[in-house]
């Protein structure tokens, strides 16, 4: 199997140049996607693409991440609505260096023979004066063309800035600037960037080779000097934007968001999209995702899909640390004891149960169970919280309470500064504990 057929089984071309399968089956390319620092992290949306060159680096050709630190100072109007805040030089700078500690992971950047690059189209971009590039540049785009643009289209309804409208000779210049620096023939990127690809290939086309030639016409094959190829853009079953939240974002970064609730957005993906998502974001091959298929098919309540799903981008985004502790986190809400824990991640486990407080001084007096239950809102009376304790159902830190007499003292806090209700099997309530 070559790389474009191996796109194709999981799912990830939605366009494509004619001869790129070729030239991907007999060639060693070079190919790029670019990258947009409007944030100081790439989001769970940015993986398909990091993939993307993941995989054309182990199929033996060479990878180029293209961060725009140029074109970032513009924004790209594609599959927007409304105009991009214009960013500092200074905050496009910091973003880019967490989108570079983010690839990493990903890409062998000292690879024999094809090694993975990182360039940052600044440098061509900002050096370039403004009557140069509409005369050399500039001449080789109609407005009418770039009107019909699908990503110009669309917005000018709402209205598109002059600004955002030349974003698309800004692209086509960077692939010509790679196709002179690397011989980069290829870009790849999502549907919604398929007529800012095909402007750059042909501008290449009309620089770089005989001055007879001219783009194809509609229904003529022609083979291209540079290649695209981009993808569908991933919803969920339920017809989201894939990698958005009730609690917003989903980001790389693990100061954004933990490798808990990393783990815990994979873990709760939906059947209808696992299958998608094992093939687009993991390394898992055909038969194992078939395998797991099965196994979802005959025991769906085990959720192995989803399991491995989580396990594997978890390990591949945080390595096998975080995810050994994001899998330790999950437990607990299973019941597991919550042991070795560090307050930090139990703040982070049980961030959205209700909590209440109780003041440390309380506690270091011994606080009755059943006090502590009623001024927590789990039981609605004294006589309540002792049947639930009596029948076995109230647990602290996951422990199951005996006795309703029993005192909670500070011991038993994690770090001093939390404590874990639960009622039953799922019914959890954090306590914070206040004061000196």
């Amino acid at each position: 199997m070559n790389l474009f057929e191996e796109y194709q089984w999981r799912g990830i071309v939605y366009d494509a140049t004619e001869g790129v399968a070729e030239a991907l089956a007999n060639e060693k390319l070079t190919g790029y996607i670019g990258f947009d620092p409007t944030a100081a992290s790439l989001h769970v949306g940015s993986l398909l693409q990091v993939m993307n060159l993941a995989r054309l680096q182990r199929f033996g050709h060479s990878p180029i991440a293209l961060v725009g630190g140029g074109t970032g100072l513009i924004g790209d109007p594609s599959g927007k609505t409304q105009e991009r805040q214009l960013l500092t030089k200074e905050k496009v700078e910091e973003n880019l260096q967490g989108i570079r500690s983010q690839l990493l992971p990903f890409l062998d950047f000292g690879a024999r023979g094809n090694p993975a690059q990182i360039v940052n189209n600044a440098d061509w971009l900002t050096a370039v004066s403004l009557t140069d590039f509409l005369r050399d540049i500039g001449k080789f785009f109609t407005v009418n063309g770039m009107l019909a643009k699908e990503s110009v289209r669309r917005r000018m309804e709402e209205g598109i800035s002059f600004t955002e409208f030349s974003y698309m000779l800004l692209q086509a210049y960077d692939y010509l600037m790679l196709y002179d620096r690397f011989r980069c023939r290829l870009q790849m990127g999502g549907s919604d960037q398929w007529g800012n690809i095909t402007a750059g290939i042909d501008l290449i086309g009309r620089l770089r080779s005989d001055e007879s030639w001219q783009p194809a016409k509609e229904g003529e094959k022609k083979p291209p000097i540079a290649h695209g190829i981009v993808c569908p853009l991933v919803t969920t079953a339920s017809g989201t934007k894939f990698g958005k939240t009730e609690a917003g974002t989903i980001w790389l970064d693990p100061k954004l968001t933990s490798p808990f609730r990393f783990y815990q957005f994979w873990l709760n993906t939906d059947d209808r999209d696992v299958d998608k998502f094992l093939r687009i974001f993991t390394w898992l091959t055909r038969e194992e995702i078939e395998e797991l298929e099965r196994s979802r098919q005959s025991a769906p309540e085990m959720r192995e899909s989803q399991v491995r799903l989580a396990r594997e981008v978890t390990r591949a985004v945080h390595g096998e640390t975080a995810l050994a502790a994001a899998e330790r986190a999950s437990a607990v809400l299973f019941g597991e004891a919550i042991t070795g824990l560090e307050s930090r991640e139990v703040e982070d486990i049980f961030a959205d149960v209700p909590s209440s407080e109780v003041p440390k001084d309380r506690l270091a007096e011994g606080l009755p169970i059943v006090d502590l239950l009623i001024q927590s809102g789990l039981v609605p009376s004294k006589a309540e919280a002792r049947r639930a304790i009596q029948a076995g159902g109230i647990y602290l830190n996951n422990q199951r309470m005996a006795g309703e007499k029993r005192l909670v003292t500070l011991a038993e806090t994690i770090d001093g500064r939390f404590l874990v209700l639960r009622k039953g099997r799922k019914t959890y309530h954090l306590v914070r504990v206040i004061g000196e």
